[in-house]
């Protein structure tokens, strides 16, 4: 964990809802895929988001989320956008990625929840994992898949990986999944027991999901998510 004063060099929107964040620290700082930062509004306000990128990157970069009526989000973006600088704590969390199992992998994903599982994904392709990677992204509406492109192709560069998004309001023209996507993930498996699942989202949602991926025979000690610790 590192306190570290940052620049900030990027605000930009991926869609109206959602803006993308690059900071740079004054040095090189180290954490894991799957950790999260705070920054600091003041020594007694601290906002945690979760980092998108990896490590050997060097920039930070986040993707926050939230409608103007969103206080926690809102005034997070309103103090990166007033400062140059701002100080940021790195490598918070427990649920990074395990490099070490040599189990396959779900990522699981509700909306900027994605910022999570698309560090791991990343350190996933740069340690050039051989074993199956399966990354699921729901979203409400399809325009919220703003890293869809990129996802594709990532799963096309190996045949061990495979990307899922998930559309709660499809449109006509959808062609792929529908409904809630951790119900995507109980279609897709008969057993659970084999995988490490990583998983990111709203807290009501997390609690949903380890409670059904349970049932699904997944093991508590091979599921991962920060949100358990306050559920």
């Amino acid at each position: 964990m590192s306190k570290i004063r940052c620049t900030v060099d990027l605000l930009s929107p991926l869609t109206p809802g959602v803006t993308r964040v690059l900071l740079t620290p004054e040095k090189p700082v180290l954490y894991q895929a799957g950790q999260y930062l705070q920054i600091w509004l003041s020594d007694e306000d601290k906002r945690p988001f979760s980092i998108a990128s990896i490590a050997a990157q060097g920039q930070l970069e986040l993707h926050i989320g939230g409608a103007v009526t969103d206080q926690y989000a809102s005034q997070a973006l309103a103090h990166l956008q007033q400062n140059a600088e701002v100080t940021a704590e790195v490598g918070l969390g427990q649920a990074f990625w395990r490099e070490d199992s040599q189990n396959p992998i779900i990522l699981l994903a509700g909306g900027t929840g994605f910022s999570y599982v698309y560090s791991i994904a990343q350190a996933i392709a740069a340690a050039t994992v051989k074993r199956p990677v399966f990354l699921y992204w729901g979203v409400r509406d399809e325009s919220a898949l703003y890293h869809q492109a990129e996802l594709a192709a990532w799963a096309a560069t190996d045949e061990h990986y495979r990307f899922i998004p998930v559309i709660q309001n499809p449109t006509a023209d959808w062609q792929g999944r529908t409904g809630l996507v951790h119900e995507a993930v109980l279609q897709d498996f008969v057993s659970l027991d084999a995988y490490d699942i990583y998983l990111a989202g709203p807290f009501a949602m997390a609690g949903v999901v380890r409670a059904a991926f349970l049932e699904q025979g997944g093991k508590r000690e091979q599921m991962f998510a920060d949100a358990f610790a306050y559920i």
